[in-house]
């Protein structure tokens, strides 16, 4: 089954999924859709930390991908499976994103990854006239330890009643960062990249 936009966000369940056989047919399909949809919900902030906003088709490939690399097909794994990716699924009221924070060489990737300690935290999202959306950052599990944060971060954006009106509105949506040592000029997301994520509140 492929999950069309508009439709409401309840989690995967495992009728909703693709056997291993018939995800070997649809694979190239499905992972053009999923693709397809991907490139407006990618959001740069700054020239090194990436938000990929997550929705239902890309968990659903992310399973699929990992269901078949693994060649899960019992019961029990793909349970596992759908309980370690379903929590990142937007359930209405909120965005979910995997954020990157890439640094080509290793070295300066060290560096800034102790300098950037708690920027997951300092992310933000503004709709219109609405105050800022921080993120709730790794629910799942702790990424950053004392001296240093992770390459690789999991994002909940939660929005109240009035912010999501002002989302969906089409007013303009700005994104930043207020971490002392990541300071970028805000930006405005361009309108497919809202449009698109709008529907995640539908």
């Amino acid at each position: 089954m492929v999950f069309k936009i508009g439709e409401k966000m309840n989690p995967l369940i495992k009728e909703e999924l693709f056997s291993l056989e018939t995800y070997s047919e649809k694979r190239e399909e499905f992972k053009a859709q999923v693709l397809s949809e991907k490139k407006n919900r990618r959001v740069q902030i700054g020239e090194h930390i990436t938000l990929l906003f997550e929705n239902k088709n890309t968990i659903q490939y992310q399973i699929q991908e990992m269901l078949r690399i693994e060649k899960i097909f019992e019961a029990d794994g793909i349970k596992e499976e759908l309980d370690a990716y379903n929590p990142m699924i937007p359930t209405g009221t909120n965005l979910k994103a995997t954020m990157l924070i890439e640094y080509e060489d290793v070295s300066e990737r060290k560096i800034r990854l102790t300098q950037l300690k708690g920027v997951e935290t300092q992310i933000w999202l503004k709709a219109g006239s609405s105050n800022k959306v921080f993120p709730i950052a790794d629910e799942d599990l702790e990424r950053e330890n004392e001296t240093k944060t992770s390459a690789v971060h999991f994002l909940r954006f939660e929005f109240n009643a009035d912010q999501i009106k002002e989302f969906k509105s089409g007013g303009s949506v700005m994104v930043g960062s207020d971490h002392e040592n990541y300071q970028t000029p805000d930006a405005i997301l361009p309108q497919e990249t809202r449009l698109a994520l709008a529907k995640d509140f539908e």
